[in-house]
């Protein structure tokens, strides 16, 4: 064979080669194309696409009086596809895109127009098909972007990307901020009702599905067909009642205040319901302040001290050791407990005063005799303590109330079983309130049961669960004990309780002329480890109790630790407290305070209902069975045909007067003559940062602060 034909066939054979791997691809191709092209179609959307939760938005939680304590509101983030369809041709972008500029700076103006400009074209020339443009844009926000130049030609034309969000606020700030609490995935533990209830707030969320586009980024399709709806969360009424826990926070931290305490709670109860109206707790920071930072009314369990006694008396009573008569030698508040089998001092007792020497035992409840407690236990429960240590567990006072919110506190009740049980000296300790713990509330617990003639119930704070509108579950409190004690000695506990206002140790501060008031005061020293009870002469004051005395209503538990200035009694240190909130109670509840009537006559000057929302104002005078009136403020009103109010108009373009008024009252008047508003403090408004009458342009904030 020539050498001409072995190349030619050599050839023929590489062509050969070639004809057949390319038909090869060519099969191959039509192989991925029409045979695995559906698989190969739905790995690429599965590599290139995802769902994402879309979060719910999570209920309310409502007050009793039904305001909002917490709520949830709609935030954005706002993106950018740079390369849209109505946009994609380099003409069209940069003829609007400095107009956007001008929008975004007057929205915004902490950016300036040239930093938003440059700030677009630099996504465009980045190519960027998920630019963010800004966080945590509000609702009333985002109406007036999607008008803007580019943003006004819609989703798909110009551009804007919308993801909401929902931002969780407290309208009311700190009011009762830890009973309300917060859910944090990345706390274990739930905290107050937030944490509680979070499986009916939460709600359900939702799907969204999202593209990844270049540069890894995932951006919404927002295709209906492929999305699921969140479903929003259920709400929470709560018992709190907004103006009763505003009273009990700012008398509770005025005298933390005055006093330098460590710590202060106060927890106010309807007697009947169980339900908790009011509960406060502040902690002493570093630097003097004072912030809610725990929750010592359910979780810390501390020594009551003379508070306690109630729980010795009504069993000494209630087994018959005692009568209300029965008379102690109480030594002028000095007592040494000797051991028999050493004449040795075992146990030194005294009072906080001299309140003689033999005495009733009623009188001994009423000065707080710790001699006259001891003396009076000691000496029927000495040789048979689970006598009396039964009896207090017949009480439940060895038990949790298993309550609505989580950390509550564990009692300790001791028996002659316990590890730590002194045959000597534990029923002893016991009786003026020492050797055990229990919470402030636990310790409510106890005395609500006598304001509520021996019905034990356990304390709440929610009344119900709705959602859209409709019950899902309703709560009432659940029945600790039917019956604490006999008929007999209820009555007699309840007059030894009396009896403390008005001629003992809470006469001075307590007792007043308006209502009646049963409780008991206790000041304990506060224990340091193995350094003992005088390490640093600390000591905590309580003050419990209920009011009106003769057809209570409500209770109430006051507990501050450790003042600095000042008394450390209880008394001094936590009576003013409890007479401050019970005055402001009482005089609230038009079911107490029934006796004062209001009479008005022909022509007589009423006071201004500012411009706050008056469908509102309507529907209390319907509620209340009164007329109302609407007239100009310069219109002479006849009140005897109705009750005037004065609907002040404001013009347009200048700022409402909103002082005196109320936070949802105020937030209605500035938003609707469109402003923004910050807020800060409770109560009514006091000043305003841009004066009543002045032109604002709309979108201006307006700091408000109320006291």
């Amino acid at each position: 064979m020539s050498i001409r034909t072995n190349i030619l066939l050599r050839v023929y054979l590489a062509f050969g080669l070639i004809l057949l791997f390319a038909l090869a691809v060519v099969i191959q191709m039509c192989r991925l194309q029409f045979v695995q092209g559906e698989k190969w179609k739905s790995m690429a959307a599965k590599l290139s696409t995802r769902y994402e939760n879309v979060e719910a938005t999570r209920g309310n939680i409502i007050s009793v009086d039904g305001a909002l304590l917490a709520t949830s509101v709609p935030e954005y983030e706002l993106h950018m596809d740079m390369f849209a369809g109505g946009i994609f041709e380099d003409k069209v972008f940069y003829a609007k895109v400095d107009s956007l500029a001008a929008k975004l700076a007057q929205l915004y103006p902490d950016k300036t127009e040239r930093y938003y400009s440059r700030m677009l074209r630099s996504a465009r020339k980045d190519s960027s098909r998920y630019q963010l443009i800004r966080r945590r844009v509000t609702f009333q926000e985002l109406k007036q972007i999607r008008k803007f130049p580019i943003f006004r030609m819609g989703r798909y034309k110009g551009g804007l990307i919308v993801l909401q969000q929902n931002k969780r606020i407290l309208p009311f700030r700190s009011l009762a901020a830890r009973t309300i609490g917060y859910k944090n995935e990345n706390v274990k533990n739930a905290v107050g009702l937030e944490g509680a209830y979070a499986e009916y707030i939460d709600g359900e969320n939702g799907k969204r599905l999202m593209q990844r586009i270049a540069g890894g980024v995932y951006v919404p399709v927002n295709d209906d067909e492929d999305e699921v709806a969140a479903k929003d969360g259920a709400d929470i009424i709560s018992t709190i009642n907004v103006n009763f826990q505003d009273v009990a926070q700012k008398a509770l931290r005025k005298q933390l205040d005055s006093i330098q305490a460590d710590f202060g709670t106060v927890v106010l109860m309807e007697v009947a319901t169980g339900e908790v109206r009011a509960i406060a707790n502040f902690t002493r920071t570093k630097d003097g302040d004072y912030q809610e930072r725990f929750n010592y009314a359910i979780a810390a369990e501390a020594e009551p001290g003379s508070t306690f006694k109630l729980a010795t008396y009504m069993t000494l009573l209630d087994q018959h050791k005692i009568d209300t008569n029965t008379k102690v030698d109480i030594q002028h508040g000095r007592y040494d407990m000797i051991n028999p089998r050493n004449g040795k001092v075992f146990l030194h007792i005294k009072d906080a005063e001299d309140a003689g020497g033999i005495i009733s035992a009623k009188r001994a409840f009423e000065e707080s005799s710790n001699v006259g407690a001891v003396k009076l236990a000691y000496s029927h429960y000495a040789a048979n303590p689970r006598e009396f240590t039964d009896a207090l567990y017949s009480y439940h006072l060895n038990e949790r109330n298993h309550l609505q919110i989580p950390g509550e506190g564990r009692p300790l009740i001791k028996n002659p079983s316990s590890k730590s049980w002194n045959k000597l000296q534990t029923v002893a300790q016991m009786a003026y309130g020492y050797e055990l713990k229990l919470s402030p509330l636990q310790m409510l617990t106890f005395y609500n049961s006598v304001a509520n003639n021996g019905k034990e119930i356990a304390p709440i704070f929610v009344k119900e669960i709705r959602s859209m509108g409709n019950t899902v579950e309703r709560f009432q409190a659940r029945v600790i004990n039917d019956k604490v004690c006999s008929d007999e000695t209820l009555a007699k506990v309840k007059g030894l309780l009396e009896g403390v206002v008005l001629e003992g140790t809470g006469k001075l501060v307590i007792k007043n002329n308006l209502y009646s008031v049963a409780g008991k005061t206790g000041t304990a020293q506060i224990a340091h480890g193995s350094a003992g009870y005088g390490a640093k002469d600390e000591h905590q004051a309580s003050f419990c109790g209920y009011f009106p005395a003769d057809r209570p209503k409500y209770s109430m538990i006051v507990v501050i630790s450790n003042p600095r200035i000042g008394s450390h009694l209880a008394a001094r240190v936590a009576g003013p407290v409890f007479r401050k909130i019970a005055d402001r109670v009482y005089a609230s509840d038009l079911e107490l305070s029934h006796g004062a009537t209001v009479h008005f006559v022909g022509n007589t000057t009423m006071p201004k209902i500012k411009h706050g929302n008056m469908a509102a104002i309507k529907k209390v005078y319907s509620k209340l069975g009164v007329k109302p009136l609407y007239a100009s403020t310069t219109t002479g009103i006849d009140t005897s045909e109705g009750l005037p109010y004065d609907d002040t108009k404001y013009k347009a373009g200048t700022v409402p007067d909103v002082t005196g008024m109320s936070l949802s009252d105020a937030l209605y008047a500035l938003g609707n003559a469109g402003y923004k508003v910050g807020a800060k403090g409770s109560g009514v408004v006091t000043t305003q940062s841009i004066i009543a009458g002045s032109a604002a342009r709309k979108g201006s904030k307006i700091f408000i602060e109320l006291e």
